[in-house]
């Protein structure tokens, strides 16, 4: 059987994909130690969805191994070999503002651990497919260069500005900006996963992710944009919007629909893809619109303050141009929107004991 190595495969897109792969008869080996629970505290803790995935998949193994560990993940490939048809790297340190606290940690989890999982699929395994969860910060601020105009409830690009009228695409620059360190960390291992493509031939995609969301998020304030919002809706938490008058936009996108994504690209792979992939167009909000809607499905007041000290690097508006990806792979579309997005992660809230009082 054909064997799906899954990292971060606890986390909101690992466990998706987890899932997602199991369903269409991959056997799946799952790497995944909790790092999110020393990133952002013990609420933020990954085990709960750890525990699901023993229980509701048979072909699933879960390794709480550090992809750091360059033994371990020699051993871990070395034992599978060319059974491994893909490996799917979603673990990451993926808060900017927690990487200026210990860079060292966040450079060596992103890059160093990248480096790691690139050198053990070349030797053990080079005919896999190699799927890389890069991030949009890889651009660093060059998008806060646009034109754009501010509106009631959120910035918006000027209409007259053709070039990125989809939103932006991977022609921007990721050079001469400011990228905070955990930019400049997954940039680094964003190249990496290129090279191994063009020098070594290795089948392999960089997906740089707008805002993925969804249910099986363990939002924390450091992380995880509409998860962490709902949760201080539903449990009357005090909620802070930091900077740009709550009007920045993130297009958001469910992250079923990039487990969808990885399913195309697996069943047809390409050398060296580079792809933003978010909701686009078509998913996409403010802090503001964001709030409105929260405030709207939980039928009370968020209480919530504004800072006036914008996060160094944050992006004012970010929408991806999807073109790139949907021109290669016209099969695969959007399936939820913001709205609905968020009524599933209330729901998802619910369902693991969190509810409004």
């Amino acid at each position: 059987m054909t064997v799906a190595l899954i990292t971060g495969s606890a986390g909101l897109i690992g466990a998706e994909t987890s899932r997602f792969f199991a369903d269409k008869g991959l056997e799946i080996v799952g790497i995944d130690n909790d790092m999110r629970s020393h990133f952002f505290g013990k609420e933020a803790s990954t085990v709960w969805s750890r525990r699901r995935l023993e229980k509701d998949l048979r072909n699933y193994l879960h390794i709480d191994e550090d992809i750091r560990d360059q033994d371990s993940m020699s051993s871990l490939f070395q034992r599978y070999g060319d059974e491994i048809g893909v490996v799917i790297h979603t673990a990451a340190q993926p808060s900017h503002d927690w990487a200026a606290q210990d860079p060292h940690t966040d450079f060596t989890v992103n890059a160093n651990g990248t480096l790691n999982l690139l050198e053990m699929t070349r030797r053990n395994c080079a005919e896999a497919v190699f799927i890389f969860v890069s991030t949009n910060k890889v651009y660093g601020d060059t998008p806060n260069r646009l034109p754009l105009i501010e509106l009631e409830k959120r910035f918006e690009l000027e209409t007259e500005h053709r070039f990125h009228s989809n939103g932006i695409d991977e022609s921007m620059s990721i050079d001469h900006n400011l990228h905070s360190l955990f930019g400049a960390s997954k940039a680094a291992a964003d190249l990496l996963v290129q090279e191994y493509g063009r020098y070594f031939g290795l089948k392999t995609a960089c997906f740089r992710g707008g805002c993925l969301t969804g249910p099986g998020h363990s939002g924390a304030e450091l992380h995880g944009f509409l998860a962490y919002l709902m949760k201080c809706a539903v449990e009357d938490r005090p909620y802070t919007v930091f900077g740009y008058n709550g009007k920045q936009v993130r297009d958001n996108l469910h992250s079923w629909d990039l487990a969808n994504a990885f399913w195309e690209v697996f069943q047809s792979p390409r050398v060296a893809e580079v792809y933003n992939m978010g909701g686009g167009r078509e998913s996409n909000c403010s802090m503001l619109e964001a709030i409105d809607m929260c405030e709207e499905m939980t039928g009370r007041s968020l209480r919530w303050s504004y800072k006036d000290l914008s996060r160094v690097g944050d992006h004012m508006w970010w929408i991806g141009d999807l073109t790139r990806f949907r021109t290669h792979y016209p099969n695969w579309q959007v399936t939820r929107n913001v709205p609905q997005i968020l009524q599933e992660i209330m729901e998802g809230l619910a369902e693991r004991g969190m509810a409004a009082p």
